[in-house]
């Protein structure tokens, strides 16, 4: 575990170096768990469906991020930190720059990641160039999933490809600080991760990127309904708590549960 905080340079000097290691966090109980032990925490808008219950990450607001990044960033002291635009808060130039203005001086997060095209390059040198760090993210993207009928897996044909190729070197030219593949095919994202000087995270991406990052809630085997082909769960955790909470109740209703030294 790191103690001292990451840096954006320390983040970009990884390439080539050291696979860099991601995860999200939506709150302070577990920001402070992951803090230092991930390279990066991202306040994702998949909060909206893993904490939030919805079926997609549409209708979350810029004041549910800003509030869960607010608590994030009180116990995340070592990780760099990173937090997603949501939908709809950066459709124009201007609501961008607003938007990103008031989520980085009510949180103080290190970045802003934004699901973006070329078609929005402008919007992102904008941001670029009033001094927020910014990482593009590209392939699939889930805030598109009602235009494309659902999530689509990215670079099967070669169309698609050298779009892919090219929306990532033209964001790197803007200055981006580094890329979010996501559900692109991992020769694709092999190509992509080898062509840019700057750090790609890869999720679905194959493990050619620079990095990784998955849902907290996923790698810890909460979501038990959900099984997405790229995740690998490290803990059985719906179970595990399962299993407490029933043994919880089970002390509570034999009247094992508080014993006397539990009591006042």
């Amino acid at each position: 575990m790191s103690s001292k905080k990451l840096t954006l340079k320390a983040l970009q000097n990884k390439k080539g170096v050291e696979k860099i290691t991601a995860i999200t966090a939506y709150d302070a109980l577990f920001a402070g768990i992951f803090d230092g032990e991930v390279d990066v925490i991202l306040i994702g808008d998949s909060l909206n469906m893993s904490f939030g219950g919805c079926s997609d990450t549409t209708s979350l607001k810029l004041e549910h991020i800003i509030y869960h990044a607010q608590a994030v960033c009180r116990k995340a002291k070592s990780s760099f930190l990173i937090a997603d635009m949501p939908f709809g808060s950066y459709t124009t130039r201007d609501s961008a720059l607003r938007n990103a203005t008031k989520l980085i001086k009510a949180t103080q997060v290190d970045a802003l990641k934004l699901e973006v095209t070329r078609t929005k390059l402008h919007i992102i040198e904008a941001l670029i160039d009033e001094g927020i760090a910014i990482m593009p993210h590209i392939g699939l993207m889930p805030q598109y999933i009602k235009a494309e009928g659902g999530y689509k897996i990215k670079g099967r044909d070669e169309t698609q490809s050298k779009e892919l190729l090219e929306s990532a070197l033209a964001f790197e030219q803007a200055g981006a600080f580094g890329l979010l593949l996501e559900g692109i095919i991992a020769p694709c994202a092999t190509t992509i991760t080898q062509s840019v000087q700057i750090p790609t995270i890869g999720i679905g991406s194959g493990a050619a990127c620079d990095g990784q990052i998955l849902v907290w809630s996923d790698m810890l085997g909460l979501c038990s309904d959900i099984s997405p082909k790229f995740v690998r769960r490290y803990l059985q955790g719906a179970e595990l708590i399962k299993q407490a909470v029933r043994e919880y109740a089970s002390d509570v209703r034999k009247g094992s549960f508080p014993s006397e030294q539990e009591s006042y």
